[in-house]
């Protein structure tokens, strides 16, 4: 397969080793696209995914074709040594769990890039604000993963791109290829500029902000009420944004939650109705956490409602209904893990 040249080699001059650490759907997409800009991609995958691409390689159904490609892959951080990047594509909640092992991808000046949805661990490192440093309990149980993964390390990303696992090894993607990425201080240095560089060399959108945490906010504003509320109907996004008392649960569980990111210094570019048409975009599919729901893996719920509510707590502002959703859905989670 041809490569594509790599505007990254005007920033290094070794070809990069980049690492993909989870490889579901976006992880999956996220390795093809690099792996065709000419980085030298390692994929750390386990089970079935491991298994497969270990014989098949990984497959891409993409509106610009169908491709192959056959990156290295283990289910040992250990084997593919220390990284030049390392994106972290797990569901937030399974961080925890993994950060120790993903250390081990680590050198002196690795830069880790979180792809994942919900507030992050790192979230309140470096705000300029009265709780910063502070750790969320409902993302970073006891600070373990920000010991094991500097929070001066990262690059946050907001990824935009829907993609489903087909089968093992198998990955369609469509309706975007937008990844938005910022330094969590605000800076624009060499290192997200590279990062960026390699990004687009392999197709992919990756516009640089100076202002990451209002961009994780404009997602998840959307997240926070449509992932919970589609666990306890069943509904998928064409229902949950034209049903009108649906809308009026999600209008309210939003507008909780644009307070505490008006405290935490956030001001949202439109409004409620706006990002609810903005969803609707999505048709007739269903919400991430509605098929892990249906597959009966863990629910991916704190990093999107539990870290908001407790940014609420911290903040001075209530929030009753997203409270109320929040015991629901845990406990939606709690009964489907253990029939």
């Amino acid at each position: 397969m041809a490569l594509y040249h790599s505007p990254f080699a005007l920033h290094y001059s070794h070809i990069m080793k980049i690492a993909i650490y989870g490889v579901g759907a976006i992880g999956s997409y996220l390795g093809v696209r690099l792996h065709q800009a000419g980085a030298d991609v390692s994929l750390i995958a386990r089970g079935a995914q491991l298994a497969a691409i270990k014989e098949n390689g990984v497959t891409l159904k993409a509106p610009d074709g169908t491709v192959t490609v056959k990156p290295f892959v283990t289910g040992d951080a250990g084997k593919a040594g220390a990284q030049d990047i390392v994106f972290i594509t797990l569901k937030a909640h399974a961080l925890s769990s993994a950060a120790t092992d993903i250390a081990r991808l680590m050198g002196p000046n690795t830069i880790l890039v979180t792809a994942m949805n919900g507030i992050p661990y790192w979230y309140l490192h470096g705000i300029d604000s009265a709780w910063r440093g502070r750790t969320l309990h409902a993302v970073d149980p006891e600070g373990a993963i920000a010991r094991a993964l500097p929070p001066e390390r990262v690059i946050g990303s907001v990824l935009y791109p829907w993609a489903e696992v087909l089968e093992p090894g198998v990955v369609e993607q469509s309706t975007s290829n937008r990844f938005v990425i910022g330094e969590p201080d605000g800076s624009v240095g060499t290192r997200v500029r590279a990062l960026a560089a390699i990004m687009t060399a392999g197709r992919l959108d990756a516009p640089i902000t100076r202002d990451i945490r209002t961009e994780i906010w404009l997602k998840l504003w959307g997240n926070l009420c449509f992932n919970p509320l589609s666990v306890l109907t069943g509904a998928t996004i064409d229902r949950l944004t034209s049903n009108g008392d649906l809308v009026a649960l999600e209008t309210a569980m939003m507008l909780e939650a644009e307070k505490v990111a008006n405290a935490l210094g956030i001001r949202f570019p439109y409004d409620v109705a706006r990002r609810i048409e903005i969803t609707a975009m999505a048709g007739a599919r269903k919400t991430s956490t509605l098929q892990d729901f249906e597959r009966g893996k863990p629910l991916e719920i704190e990093p999107l409602l539990g870290a908001v509510v407790e940014l609420g707590e911290l903040t001075g502002q209530p929030m009753p209904l997203c409270g109320a959703i929040l015991a629901l859905v845990r406990e939606r989670g709690r009964i489907a893990n253990r029939e």
